[in-house]
């Protein structure tokens, strides 16, 4: 039986996700909901679906079986609740939100109605990363340094930093990800930002750089640096332990040993396919092993991120135990 689904967000990452879904036999396409209603029909339109700016209506005419929530940051609003409360499986792009009690109280919610909640992020469903971390299991890490670097994203809201909350959160949040993926819990971060370079975007409010200094649950110590200012685009994380260091680099996996060094090229043809491949089955099945990104482990890394925002706009290092109940307002 096929999974029935809707989608609530059709612009941006929601493309890649109905393409990747387009060509699952076990997925239905049954309804998209936008607040823009001519951006909703040209997705319906393409793909054989019902159009919808209410989600309320959806909801109830549709029935689906999952929702797939690709909306910014600042929009999700109670999205997750009315899709648990009414029993439908959620796809949720990252990252969560941007605040760390909406984003606990709507995992409550989530936990409550027993329903499968997978998040975006799609790294996890490379190859190399299954690789990278079979590697390590059972290795001494010792250091982390991982970074992205990149231009300016044109969004609109994504300037702003009270709708976006940042390139580190909306966006380096991918590689905030595969470091605690890789490397484990963070337990402390430390962090700095720029906020000079961004003169030629009217109204950018966010940071142009930042770094931060992380401490991770195993001892190992780290740092995560970011910038939206450059000509070209560099992802990567670097494990480093005695006698070796791995780095994963795109679709490029490097393993130094000793004095042998192996290079890896990715054999996986889209990430975004296999990870949503993996939540169908998931939903078809029953079976959530699959799932390599939950809501819950996603919301850890949430945390991270906004934790780093508030330790730069305190000068303060600030712990990460599970315990902090929310985030300070996003400011400059």
């Amino acid at each position: 039986m096929s999974v029935r689904i809707a989608f609530v967000g059709v612009g941006g990452i929601a493309q890649t996700h109905l393409k990747a879904l387009h060509a699952n036999p076990d997925a239905e396409l049954v309804a998209a909901c936008d607040v823009r209603l001519d951006r909703a029909e040209a997705a319906a339109g393409q793909y054989g679906m019902v159009a919808y700016s209410d989600v309320d209506r959806m909801l109830e005419q549709e029935k689906p079986d999952a929702l797939f929530l690709c909306v910014p940051p600042f929009a999700h609003s109670d999205l997750e609740e009315k899709a648990a409360r009414r029993g439908v499986h959620l796809f949720v792009e990252k990252p969560l939100g941007l605040d760390m009690s909406a984003i606990r109280a709507k995992a409550s919610v989530i936990r409550e109605a027993g329903i499968l909640a997978a998040a975006g992020y799609c790294l996890r469903y490379l190859d190399l990363a299954q690789q990278a971390k079979e590697y390590l299991r059972g290795k001494s890490i010792a250091m982390v340094r991982a970074q992205y670097m990149c231009g300016f994203a044109e969004t609109p809201w994504w300037r702003e930093l009270s709708l976006s909350g940042g390139q580190l959160v909306e966006q380096a949040t991918h590689t905030v990800d595969m470091t605690r993926y890789l490397a484990g819990d963070i337990e402390s971060v430390y962090a700095r930002m720029g906020f000079g370079q961004l003169e030629d975007k009217p109204g950018a409010t966010i940071a142009s750089v930042t770094t931060v200094s992380v401490g991770y649950a195993s001892g190992a110590i780290g740092c995560i640096d970011t910038t939206c200012i450059q000509p070209d685009w560099r992802s990567g994380v670097e494990i480093i332990g005695r006698d070796y260091r791995l780095t994963l680099s795109g679709r490029t996996l490097t393993i130094l040993e000793g004095t042998e060094t192996q290079t890896f090229q990715s054999e996986t043809a889209s990430y975004f396919q296999v990870q949503d491949d993996a939540f169908v089955q998931a939903v078809r099945s029953g079976d959530w092993s699959g799932i390599r990104s939950t809501y819950d482990d996603a919301l850890e890394t949430a945390e991270v991120t906004l934790a780093a925002h508030e330790s730069a706009v305190s000068g303060q290092p600030v712990s990460i135990a599970g315990s902090r109940l929310g985030s300070p307002e996003l400011r400059r």
